[in-house]
């Protein structure tokens, strides 16, 4: 996180404001319910520093986002758990707070005239060349932010950025001389690899059962959930056009065109009529809702369905909200699924048991063959070590991955960056994915032009090292507490 600040100390408002933008546009992305301390509005408190509620629902949304560009919207809450994004979202608050910390005792200071200074940077608020107070508050407000809010987190990461800008790192000519010896050793090799095809396993049902039979009860079924539901599909209402107009003079800020600017009546005319029908769709649901859960509503059509993490016809999001009901609160208020409000009613909670062999086949056979593949081709690369026919390299230094032709180039670049710490003339190193790559060394050589700049691979990992000291040494000078679960 401060690697990052260090090195885009210039951008961090701009990648605040793209991010407040985009996230709050696109509304902000829960994880569940939080057991508050007395610490009114704060999560935590580091140093003299408090964490709210917030800010780390924002950080978190951020971090949700990134990763869904990064999955190509294939990004959903079972993952976020996965990827542990909210305590990833904390560190960066929490490291935040400490040099925040740091800048209170050295009674660093950012003016008025500072942050309007840096606000007049952001091309975001300028119109014809000149920053816009109106495209400002204007663009503030689209994304219920308030010019104070705003501010405040362009305050914040001025402090940031001036106390890092008093802890320069510098790179020593020796330094850099050591990495340029190490960076720049090419090395000519013979290289093999060995794959799942050149070994031999026994997958008959006697050898996997006995396999099994040692570790049977880590493969147990999923818990799943008996429910009962009913469907609130959108309604055709339709409207006059005072009801339109009346509409319209209320809420006109939410009908904008691409650059910001309100839509005239006429033209949002098809966007007001869905806006109205959503309301009272949701209305209606709420309405149902409130019967179902009496038993009193008429001609109620109700479905049921078994769900789990692995058998789920609405979304991960849904689950997790049925697996915080209990049978003494059972039902799900309405929520929106595929453009139809749904009411849950939670049946019965099935517990998680012991699968049969016949169940846990697939997942015994994977894992069987991922364990005794790698040992057995671990074991075959030590009997051909020291006779194997393999691909002669011209000389390669880290960075050549693309003349391992054996090698896929994540593959090559993960070979390359063990073969280059490696103390070892012949041997051999194990994939990341099981593939086993034997190696000799035939030749090795100093390049005569060096390939990479070594001063900036030194500035960074001194910086990197710099700033996990820096963390570490706050972390002990300034206490954290948390005063909710789960972080």
């Amino acid at each position: 996180m401060i690697t990052w600040m260090q090195r885009h100390k210039k951008y961090l408002i701009i990648t605040i404001w793209i991010s407040t933008i985009a996230f709050i546009g696109a509304g902000f992305v829960g994880w569940g319910q939080y057991s508050y301390g007395d610490k009114a509005g704060a999560i935590a408190k580091v140093g003299e520093i408090e964490i709210t509620q917030g800010e780390l629902q924002k950080t978190y949304s951020t971090l949700y986002a990134r990763y869904n560009q990064l999955f190509q919207g294939n990004f959903d809450e079972e993952k976020a758990k996965q990827f542990g994004l909210q305590k990833q979202a904390f560190e960066q608050l929490k490291q935040q707070a400490l040099i925040l910390n740091l800048a209170a005792s050295y009674d660093i200071q950012v003016t008025d005239d500072e942050i309007l200074a840096e606000l007049k940077t952001e091309k975001y608020f300028f119109k014809d060349g000149v920053f816009s107070k109106e495209l400002y508050k204007n663009a503030l407000t689209a994304n219920n932010l308030s010019s104070k809010e705003y501010e405040d987190e362009i305050k914040k990461n001025l402090m940031i950025q001036k106390t890092l800008q008093l802890l320069p790192l510098q790179t020593l000519k020796g330094e850099t001389a050591i990495f340029d010896a190490l960076a720049n050793i090419a090395d000519k090799i013979t290289y093999k690899v060995l794959t799942q095809k050149d070994v031999t396993l026994d997958t008959s049902d006697k050898t996997l059962k006995a396999f099994w039979n040692t570790i049977s009860g880590t493969f147990m079924t999923q818990t799943s959930y008996d429910i009962e539901y009913i469907t609130q599909k959108e309604t055709d209402a339709t409207y006059s056009d005072t009801q339109i107009a009346a509409y319209y003079k209320e809420n006109k800020n939410h009908f904008k065109d691409a650059k910001g600017k309100i839509l005239p009546l006429e033209t949002a005319k098809e966007k007001i009529v869905q806006e109205l029908r959503a309301t009272a769709t949701k209305k209606a649901a709420l309405k149902n809702y409130i019967a179902y859960k009496k038993g009193k509503l008429a001609d109620a059509h109700t479905q049921t369905a078994t769900l789990s993490a692995k058998a789920n016809p609405f979304n991960a999001e849904i689950l997790e909200k049925i697996s915080k009901l209990g049978l003494s609160s059972s039902y799900l208020k309405p929520v929106l699924f595929n453009g139809k409000y749904i009411t849950i009613k939670l049946l019965k909670v099935n517990a998680p048991t012991v699968k049969t062999y016949a169940q846990a086949k697939p997942e015994v056979l994977a894992l069987y063959l991922k364990q005794k593949t790698k040992s057995a081709l671990e074991e075959k690369a030590k009997k051909i070590l020291h006779s194997f026919q393999g691909k002669t390299t011209g000389f390669i230094t880290h960075k050549d991955a693309e003349k391992l032709i054996l090698l896929s180039k994540d593959e090559a670049n993960e070979f390359l960056s063990k073969l280059f710490v490696s103390a070892h003339k012949n041997a051999y190193i194990t994939l990341s994915n099981g593939k086993v790559v034997l190696y000799n060394i035939l030749e090795q050589k100093m390049l005569d032009t060096p390939h990479t700049n070594t001063s900036e691979t030194m500035a960074k990992l001194k910086t990197n090292l710099f700033n996990t000291a820096l963390i570490k040494e706050l972390d002990n000078k300034y206490t954290t507490e948390i005063f909710v679960k789960g972080l």
